[in-house]
């Protein structure tokens, strides 16, 4: 079962303004397997347009090079490291991708890792629906016996070697965010000083609308209604890693996309975590750690993966400190950077501040 939800939505107030308000134009499509827009406030109408039309075009260009089952740049770097292939060529951007999902990697002690695609293929979700069925014990347990993990590459400038042949590469944990850096410096480099990308849930800020913050909605786990709102400011990216988004159940019990590579199988103890990344000025664009866009996708991930016990924690090492986890019962821990910014609307989650 497959529940097509953001994990953050626009708030109502930037829908209607759509209808009220002449400046802010607006584009979406479906890419990356999940619903995008575009906002642009305050230019004219075909300079708007044109920087919608370049922004999405280069969502079409990454999905096409990052798919990770239909046919891509991805999928034929994994079938080059399935046949034992060394030093295998891939352009320069892919390469500077991969280094960078390794050093988050790096960081998070391997929770976060793009290189169990295998794993995801097992468990279904390389498919846009997700049949309610368990996975081969057998196969999973062989995949996490290889225990592939990005350590596992070698560099030579733009060219690769997978010291492991059970590597298999998805960057569904990265390439959102990746995408919204790529669009910022796109808007940007046009001239477009105030926008909102959305892709997914993954939002990123630039600018303001007509002088007021760009306000977005934290999605609730468990009910159609948001569970909180902020404002984000010039620069600033918020992601969400949660439980309702790419999911089946069986016999009662959820099974999501979200996999703890230790064990092969869906984390349990979380319904959602979502971080909120600013930016560093004068970094430069891609840089780990300095792209709010790529990090606020790749840093949901472990956090929701080590559950409510340990991500704190986690956290600190990646450099967030503006988050917050729903555990697997509904009670919220929320860090005192992000409870500032927050305006809670939902009255059934218990909230435990964290320093």
């Amino acid at each position: 079962m497959r529940r097509l939800s953001a994990a953050l939505l626009l708030a109502a107030l930037l829908l209607t303004a759509c209808s009220r308000a002449p400046q802010l134009h607006q584009r979406e499509a479906y890419v990356f397997g999940t619903r995008v827009e575009v906002s642009v406030w305050g230019e004219t109408a075909e300079k708007s347009q044109q920087a919608l039309a370049a922004v999405l075009a280069e969502f079409d260009r990454l999905h096409r090079m990052l798919h990770a089952w239909q046919p891509s740049e991805l999928t034929a770097l994994n079938e080059a490291i399935a046949r034992g292939e060394r030093d295998i060529a891939v352009s320069g951007e892919l390469t500077f991708i991969l280094k960078d999902a390794a050093d988050i990697a790096a960081r998070s002690g391997e929770l976060f890792n793009p290189a169990i695609g295998r794993l995801v293929a097992l468990w279904g979700f390389h498919a846009e629906e997700f049949k309610p069925q368990l996975p081969d014990a057998a196969a999973v347990e062989a995949v996490v016996k290889a225990a592939p993990r990005m350590s596992d590459l070698s560099f030579a400038g733009d060219r690769i070697t997978s010291r492991n042949r059970a590597v298999q590469l998805d960057l569904g944990g990265y390439a959102k965010g990746y995408a919204l850096d790529r669009a910022a410096a796109l808007l940007r480099g046009q001239g477009v000083r105030n926008a909102l990308i959305n892709i997914g849930g993954n939002v990123m800020a630039l600018g303001d609308k007509g002088g007021a913050p760009w306000r977005v909605g934290i999605q609730h786990p468990r009910a159609a209604a948001p569970l909180a709102t902020l404002e984000l400011r010039d620069g600033e990216a918020i992601g969400t890693s949660g439980d309702y988004q790419r999911y089946f159940e069986l016999d009662g019990k959820r099974y999501c996309h979200l996999l703890d590579p230790r064990s092969g199988r869906p984390a349990t103890g979380t319904q959602a975590v979502t971080v909120l990344i600013a930016p560093r000025p004068g970094a430069p664009q891609g840089y780990f750690l300095r792209a709010a866009g790529t990090l606020s996708d790749a840093a949901s991930k472990p956090l929701f993966v080590v559950g409510s016990a340990e991500w704190r924690g986690l956290a600190r090492r990646l450099g967030v400190e503006q988050a917050l986890l729903i555990d697997a019962a509904g009670a919220m821990q929320v860090t005192a950077a992000l409870r500032q910014r927050l305006t809670l609307l939902a009255k059934d989650v218990p909230v435990a501040d964290l320093p």
